[in-house]
């Protein structure tokens, strides 16, 4: 059975994925979580500290605080760059927090087509919820690095590589009470990734400018030798838009998505409209 990754967005971002062919990968550090990846990088800091710390190496554990501290002030120097999914459709939540308070659409993709798109340096990642990283991998691999290093800092190069790995891994992990969004990501570290070539973009709003990297959705589906079509299940629109129904279909067969204009659906979601 094929799995349908809902992505909640707005008619500007729409006509952006439809008509312009293009999708927008914005920063995790800006996203509605306020502990993105920081969440998982001091947990896994904390994890080895606390280890050291019972073993009495205090002086070893206060040096990786110490470059902990520095990490965290370089922490948008290795942001990663997202666009968002759930597995949930038609979710008062999503329509809440991610659609214009439910004024805007939900787009139904293909993951299959998503994953054939994908590769490099972007990857399709599930979001895990936790806040306790005792457990990890990487708590074991740094905790073994640091005993055997003089050099607790990101000049030494084994540790610098672990340390690369966290923040990578760190753009996976949102805190407990998020857990319900049952989140998917497109996932792209451009700090990580030696052969990527795509250029930034920045959006000027009244109130600040955004940073985000623009997928070209038409070359990619391409190379996965698929369609807008094969990507797009269907178009939701949101139970508080005033969107017409009739004019949306007009605008999909006016961009030649007749087929996705025969499945747009209208919200059955009782959201209530805030007065």
């Amino acid at each position: 059975m094929e799995q349908i990754l809902y992505h909640y967005t707005d008619f500007v971002a729409l006509d952006g994925i439809l008509c312009r062919k293009e999708l927008r990968l914005n920063n995790v550090l800006n996203m509605n979580d306020a502990e993105e990846m920081q969440l998982f990088m001091r947990g896994i800091f904390k994890s080895v500290r606390r280890r050291l710390e019972a073993e009495g190496r205090h002086e070893k554990a206060l040096k990786l605080q110490a470059m902990y501290d520095e990490l965290k002030q370089k922490r948008f120097e290795y942001s990663a760059y997202a666009a968002c999914f759930s597995l949930y459709r038609d979710d008062a939540a999503q329509w809440e927090r991610y659609a214009n308070r439910g004024r805007g659409v939900c787009l139904g993709m293909r993951r299959e087509v998503l994953e054939r798109m994908t590769g490099g340096a972007m990857a399709i990642q599930e979001v895990f919820y936790q806040d306790q990283m005792e457990s990890h991998p990487l708590v074991e691999k740094i905790h073994d690095l640091v005993l055997a290093s003089d050099e607790i800092s990101e000049r030494n190069q084994s540790l610098r590589a672990q340390v690369r790995e966290a923040w990578r891994d760190s753009a996976s992990f949102k805190h407990p009470s998020f857990s319900s969004e049952r989140e998917i990501r497109l996932v792209v570290m451009p700090f990580h990734a030696e052969d990527f070539d795509m250029k930034p973009r920045y959006h000027v709003a009244k109130e600040r400018i955004k940073k985000y990297y623009p997928l070209d959705l038409e070359a990619m589906c391409l190379r996965a030798q698929a369609t807008i079509e094969d990507l797009v299940s269907c178009i939701i629109i949101g139970p508080q838009s005033s969107q017409s129904l009739p004019i949306l279909q007009d605008y999909l067969r006016d961009l030649s998505l007749c087929d996705l204009a025969n499945n747009v659906f209208l919200s059955d979601c009782p959201l209530q409209s805030r007065i």
